[in-house]
Formats: structure tokens, C-alpha cells, sequence
């Protein structure tokens, strides 16, 4: 829906356009975002798009940069409220996969896009990707204290072993041309990591 042009103090303004490429990039992706269409959703001219954000690409990059605030605010607390090693690294493997399912287009564009920049180590966005990547290792560190899992495995690369699964895993679907399981993922992801890094392994037992 077309806005009206309406006076807005500058943060405001700032939160209409980034809501407005937000909803445009999830309609057409980022190869065809321009942000033309952003001053015509929002009643204003181009020319104030670039008054805010000075080029396309810092205008989506605040637009990823939200998308991340929002997933790491509701991460954050709900990792605490399941019991048990198991449980905690499914709820958080589940909602990594949850998060690429409903935000395809921003995955995409930070994988294809800013991820390959020699730059984007200096960036908001990589601190970012860095807190909540941060948390699956937090989840996997805390198991190995507990004697849950084994030490014998560094926990970057089990970390990476959790999102280098899901990427591949979702690939196709990022690039809208198929379909993935969220369960099927989340479970064969958790089941690889948690049994088979568990301390403790418990065996089938064998008929005698």
C-alpha cells in the first residue's frame, strides 16, 4: 500500500523506509529492489531514500541488521527454558531452520551477498551473525562442562558441522527451487551432534 508523504521526526522516517524495503524485498528479492519503489510505497521522493540511507546497499543492510535484532531478541531467552543438553540443542538447531523458512530472501542476500565481502568481518551484521551463531556454541560449550558431550571435538566446528547442515540442507529452497523439512533437519541435525558426540553413548542392547 502507497503512504502518504507525511511529516515523520527522523527516526520515524528511518523505521517507515526500513519496513517498506523490508516488505518490498520479500515481494521481489534483492536482484530487482530498488528503491525508487521504497519512495513510492512511502509517499516520498527518491531523493529522501538516499537523504537516509545513502545507497542501496546501506538501506539492506539496516533491513538485515533489524531482521537480526529480532531473532537474537527472541532467541536470547528461550534457550533457558528447556532441560537437558538434548532438548536445548534441538530447540536452537529448530529455530535457525525456522529462521531461514521465513525469512528466505534476507538469507539469501546476507549469504550471497555481504558474507563473500572482504569487508564483512568489520561489519554490524557479522557481530551479529557472530551472537547468534554464538548461541549454538554457548548450548554445545555448556553440554561439554556438564560431562553431556565429549571435549574431543572443538566446538567451532561442531558449531559450523549445525549451520553448514542447514545451509545445505535449504539451499534449494533459498533459491526457490524446492521444499525442506524443518523436522527432518532439526531432528537429523540434533541426532548427528548429540549422539554422536554424547559422553555417555547408550548402545542398543542385543539379543543374546
Amino acid at each position: 500500500m502507497t503512504r502518504t508523504g507525511t511529516r515523520l521526526r527522523p527516526d520515524e522516517r528511518t523505521a517507515e523506509l526500513v519496513s517498506a524495503a523490508r516488505e518490498l524485498l520479500g515481494e521481489v528479492g534483492y536482484e530487482r529492489f530498488l528503491p525508487a519503489e521504497v519512495a513510492r510505497r512511502c509517499g516520498v521522493s527518491e531523493a529522501t531514500v538516499y537523504r537516509y540511507f545513502p545507497t542501496r546497499h546501506a538501506l539492506l543492510v539496516r533491513v538485515a541488521q533489524q531482521w537480526f535484532d529480532e531473532i537474537l531478541d527472541a532467541l536470547d531467552p528461550g534457550v533457558v527454558v528447556h532441560d537437558g543438553t538434548e532438548e536445548q540443542l534441538r530447540y536452537v538447531v529448530r529455530y535457525a531452520v525456522e529462521v531461514v523458512r521465513r525469512e528466505p530472501t534476507l538469507t539469501r542476500y546476507i549469504l550471497n551477498e555481504l558474507r563473500p565481502d572482504p569487508e564483512f568481518r568489520a561489519t554490524s551484521i557479522f557481530r551479529s551473525n557472530r551472537r547468534f551463531t554464538g548461541i549454538v556454541s554457548q548450548v554445545l560449550r555448556d553440554a561439554v562442562a556438564r560431562g553431556d558431550l565429549r571435549d574431543d571435538v572443538g566446538i567451532d566446528l561442531l558449531r559450523d558441522m549445525v549451520f553448514g547442515g542447514i545451509e545445505h540442507q535449504a539451499w534449494a529452497y533459498l533459491r526457490g527451487e524446492g521444499e525442506f523439512s524443518t523436522d527432518r533437519t532439526t531432528d537429523g541435525i540434533t541426532t548427528v551432534i548429540y549422539r554422536g558426540m554424547a559422553a555417555h553413548p547408550s548402545h542398543p542392547s542385543h539379543p543374546s
